[in-house]
């Protein structure tokens, strides 16, 4: 055994100085990937928030440059970076120098930055901490101070320039490290989406974006704020007009608590076509919500159900609205400030301050009741479709555990579907399923296959169209339920009103191969379309996997004669039916057109179709969804005019399968 080192009183040690964030970036920034790095610009872009909205500067540049480096600009009063009597040192040391230190902890007070994106003090220095070099520029009280450090580390001091230029602001451009980040290029859409959210909670703030790479800029501007993003994503298209809620006020999360002032805005509408939900808490997007969350659910619940029971919109022993059915039809952004914050980490994801979730949830509960009363016609009408998404969604539950139940349920299939032929083994990993066009295949397959791992499901003619048949008529036909209970994993149904209406699991399917046999004929063919469609629209998974299979069925049947003995080829095409003429010698040959599944032997069966030493399989490739969507649609939908052109182009490729002379 290896002897260990003693865990004594020298065991202990601290990080210092740039190790701090270096060593475990995880900790100030979330996670050390390009999450981490994501957050770590966003630290440097919250500084400049603050100045904008405190109404020092009213543009935000951003500019992404070819080998991953930042920088931010502002037009505020500049941070200040001198000498610092009061602390006895330099405020740059101060800023990004030292955790914990910065201008924003007497916000309660009102002193400066009472609603503040950073108040930590963690951001300038954390993110300076991690890079490979970090330069500032600063413009303020007539000189300009740069400043510029190195792997955590400044380099030549603070200079100080006089200038004679009047704009004040901050400049920081920076490149992350990747021995402190494993990845460090941030894309493109991540600055548009994070600078458009911010232009949305800071009306009149525009965000420039200059992107080196593409060599393309952009302006983000909302002079509305979340108002104007509502109106754009409602189009005047909604079942109401937007509306917009704000108000300000107290609150403590403790009785021994002192009071924080908190304020918010929310603008919402009621859309069929579009639904968003999106949290803000002192400018940062709350991607999982918390307070604010819990607020809009609970006052939308209470003044919703409230409306139904007075207007006695309910049905005897109906249940009541769920959030579901409201955010089904919603629209809403909320924008909440307040001094004193408590985040669920550093990244900002989430708070949870129960006076700011008391507070939003008595704002909007009180305008609602008054937009109920002001506002009757629309809001009576906002309220009867989310009745109708509510018993929309109930019938797709029910329709749901119908489906589970119908389809689901015992392993012993041979008791429950008609005419299945299943196979000896249990080995998911060798078992085949060959899905057979009618009862005659069904004989020939049975006789000529390995019973230990292929088991055989017929079709009775053509199937369902289940690209035009709705959910209702799909379950009620046989032939479909049959296979998707042999095929074992349930069905994927994606429905508007009920997102978990699926009963899909991919581990219960019984198979590894499931492979799709007809006749080489237009008949067979358009059984075998309809069958892929059935696959695509109930079990799209499936095709993704990559379990689905054709099996090639021999066109012709070629009998050469030599001497006394007779050989028999195959020939799957014409063009091999011509190549194997040419090579055998045609006038030593017979040439019969293979007549259909349920009419081979059962040795022609195996050595054509199912033996897996001779057969020829297609495999049925994943393709992008709307490429498939669109094959399907020629083929079996509505596209009636591109189907007419399809065959038209297409025709001649087939018509000698037509031909049975």
């Amino acid at each position: 055994m290896t002897k260990s080192k003693a865990y004594d009183n020298t065991s202990i040690s601290a990080l210092k100085g740039a190790d701090r964030v270096r060593l475990r970036p995880g900790v100030i920034f979330g996670s050390d990937d390009l999450e981490g790095c994501k957050h770590s610009f966003f630290e440097i872009l919250s500084n400049s928030i603050d100045e904008a909205r405190e109404g020092h500067g009213n543009l935000i540049e951003v500019k992404r440059y070819r080998d991953g480096s930042l920088e931010v600009k502002d037009l505020g009063r500049g941070i200040p970076l001198d000498f610092n009597e009061k602390e006895n040192r330099y405020n740059w040391e101060l800023v990004y120098c030292e955790l914990y230190a910065g201008g924003k902890y007497n916000n309660i007070s009102g002193d400066h930055y009472e609603f503040s994106l950073g108040l930590n003090g963690l951001g300038a220095c954390a993110t300076q901490y991690a890079s490979e070099y970090f330069d500032v520029s600063v413009v303020r009280d007539g000189f300009r101070y740069d400043l510029h450090f190195e792997k955590g580390n400044n380099v030549g001091g603070l200079t100080k320039t006089p200038v004679r230029q009047k704009q004040t602001g901050t400049i920081q451009k920076w490149k992350a490290d990747r021995d402190v980040f494993t990845d460090i290029m941030i894309p493109l859409d991540y600055f548009q989406q994070t600078l458009k959210r911010q232009a949305i909670v800071n009306a009149g703030v525009t965000f420039r974006l200059h992107d080196e790479p593409s060599g393309t800029t952009e302006e983000f501007f909302y002079p509305e704020g979340i108002l104007g993003f509502v109106r754009e994503l409602d189009q005047e298209k909604g079942i109401s007009s937007p509306l917009f809620f704000e108000g300000s006020g107290k609150g403590r999360d403790r009785a021994d608590k002192p009071e924080y002032k908190v304020k918010a805005a929310v603008a919402l509408c009621f859309n069929n076509e579009v639904n968003l939900i999106e949290y803000y808490h002192n400018s940062s997007w709350l991607e999982y919500g918390g307070s604010p969350d819990k607020a809009v659910r609970n006052a939308l619940v209470n003044e919703f159900d409230r409306q139904a029971k007075l207007q006695d919109k309910y049905k005897n022993n109906e249940a009541k609205i769920t959030f579901a059915d409201i955010e089904d039809s919603l629209i809403l952004v909320t924008n909440s400030f307040s001094t004193q914050t408590s985040y669920e980490n550093q990244t900002k994801k989430a708070i949870n301050n129960k006076y700011i979730q008391e507070f939003l949830t008595d704002l909007l509960r009180s305008r609602l009741e008054i937009w109920f009363i002001e506002n009757k016609s629309e809001a009576d009408r906002v309220l009867e479709q989310v009745l109708v998404n509510k018993r929309s969604r109930e019938s797709a539950e029910k329709q749901r555990l119908n489906i589970k139940k119908k389809l689901m349920g015992s392993v012993d299939l041979t008791n429950r579907v008609k005419k299945f032929v299943d196979c000896r083994t249990r080995d998911t990993g060798r078992r085949e399923l060959y899905i057979v066009e009618g009862d005659s295949a069904l004989g020939s397959c049975k006789m000529g296959r390995d019973a230990d791992f292929q088991a055989i499901i017929p079709v009775r003619g053509k199937i369902l169209n289940c690209l035009k048949a709705d959910y209702e008529a799909i379950f009620k036909n046989e032939i479909i339920v049959d296979l998707i209970k042999v095929l074992g994993c349930g069905v994927e149904i994606h429905s508007r009103h009920n997102k978990d209406l699926s009963s899909f699991d991919l581990n219960g399917l019984r198979w590894n191969k499931v492979i799709i046999c007809t006749d080489a004929d237009v008949d067979g063919f358009q059984i075998r379309t309809l069958i892929l469609a059935m696959l695509y629209r109930l079990t799209p998974t499936l095709l993704d996997k990559e379990k689905i299979f054709i099996a090639e069925s021999p066109l012709f049947e070629i009998t050469q004669r030599v001497k006394r003995e007779e050989k028999t080829f195959f020939a799957y095409t014409e063009r091999e039916k011509s190549d194997l003429l040419a090579k055998l010698g045609a006038d030593r040959c017979t040439i019969q057109r293979s007549k259909g599944l349920g009419e081979n032997e059962p040795e022609m069966m195996w050595l054509t179709t199912m033996n897996p030493e001779t057969r020829r399989l297609i495999q049925v490739m994943p393709d992008k969804a709307e490429d498939m969507l669109e094959t399907f649609d020629l083929l079996l939908g509505d596209n009636l005019a591109g189907r007419k052109s399809f065959i038209e182009q297409n025709g001649h490729k087939y018509l000698d399968q037509l031909d049975v002379g």
